[in-house]
């Protein structure tokens, strides 16, 4: 797409938010009435317990997979994914266990070849298992590599199941070409499931939202995890068509990078432009702090029909603070979203930095 196809599809996008709100509105209220059934799972591992849950913060259907998740869970980047960090990675996941989150979302690429996201939650589960809904990924797109991913996820992860499996970080057509073809990661989910390792199956992006559009029309997952942030109708809108598909086929739709590696934030302080040209390799480069602050960033995601949405935290501190946010969340109307949205433009580009890779 063109530079003058996305500013089109920008303008568009923010008057489609303004005349579409009252039914993303709606469904955000009617996620709540979803069924409660467990589709095809008679037979899978018992779902995990979330009795304390809804005493700690709202809880809505994650789609019709029967299970009340949390408005707030921990995502397993930031502290998750440093190496050697067990004594503060750890803390914070026992910590939000403890405060009533009932999901965990971790990657077999988080933390680098050494897995340790998938570690550090593994040393939780292997005690705690049933306090979580455990979700995780494959980035593999064959089968064969799919299932060395499960089978070394399910051992870190000290656990013989986990509830989520997810096609990680589905971006363009060759990505749905080769999961969708013989000898395709989607065999290994279909097996996994059929093995009954795993509970569902999911997708997840962040890119462009034509290729998930894609995968929801192929195959009916249970999950999409996708970034929804203040400033997605700016820049390839998710919030367009992606979101309203996943609502009409009743998925369970996990929120991510809702404060965008805390770029849409103001009390963000960027690095120095230098630094940024070194690490970044051809993102868009961020000079300035966001415009939003934390609540903002939250709440403008949670009022969008989502079952809940992932965060990564640096400290027990950073957690219990998005918990308290959880605990007092009213969803904001349809002026509020618009305004959000326009104070979000400025720095629309550095918040949606990952929807600029060069994916070539």
């Amino acid at each position: 797409m063109s530079k003058h196809s996305s500013d089109k599809s920008s303008n568009s996008n923010r008057r489609t938010f303004l005349k579409a709100g009252g039914i993303l509105g709606a469904a955000v209220l009617g996620s709540a009435a979803l069924p409660e059934v467990v589709s095809g799972q008679s037979n899978a591992p018992s779902a995990p317990s979330r009795t304390a849950t809804a005493d700690a913060m709202p809880t809505r259907n994650l789609g019709k997979t029967g299970y009340k998740v949390g408005i707030f869970s921990l995502g397993g980047q930031a502290a998750l994914e440093k190496p050697s960090n067990e004594g503060i990675a750890v803390p914070i996941i026992e910590r939000s266990l403890d405060l009533g989150v009932n999901y965990i979302d971790t990657s077999s690429i988080y933390g680098g070849p050494d897995r340790w996201s998938e570690q550090y939650v593994g040393k939780v589960m292997k005690q705690r298992r049933s306090a979580a809904f455990l979700a995780t990924k494959t980035k593999e797109r064959t089968r064969d590599g799919s299932m060395r991913m499960i089978e070394t996820s399910l051992k870190l992860l000290q656990t013989d199941h986990v509830d989520l499996w997810q096609l990680h970080d589905i971006g363009t057509m060759t990505d749905i070409n080769e999961i969708f073809s013989k000898g395709g990661a989607m065999e290994a989910l279909l097996q996994a499931r059929d093995q009954k390792i795993v509970r569902y199956l999911g997708i997840t992006g962040h890119y462009r939202p034509d290729a998930l559009i894609e995968a929801i029309h192929r195959y009916s997952f249970d999950t999409i995890l996708m970034a929804v942030n203040a400033a997605d109708p700016h820049h390839y809108s998710f919030s367009e068509q992606l979101l309203p598909l996943a609502v009409e086929k009743q998925m369970g739709i996990i929120g991510m990078k809702v404060p965008a590696r805390g770029r849409i934030l103001a009390s963000w302080t960027p690095p120095p432009i230098e630094q940024q040209k070194h690490s970044w390799e051809g993102m868009v480069l961020a000079p300035t702090p966001g415009t939003l602050d934390m609540r903002q960033a939250m709440y403008y995601s949670l009022s969008l029909p989502v079952s809940t949405v992932i965060i990564g935290c640096d400290s027990v501190a950073q957690l219990e603070q998005n918990v308290q946010l959880a605990r007092e969340f009213t969803p904001l109307n349809q002026q509020q979203m618009a305004a959000l949205n326009e104070k979000a433009e400025p720095v629309s580009k550095q918040s949606l930095f990952f929807r600029f890779y060069d994916r070539a």
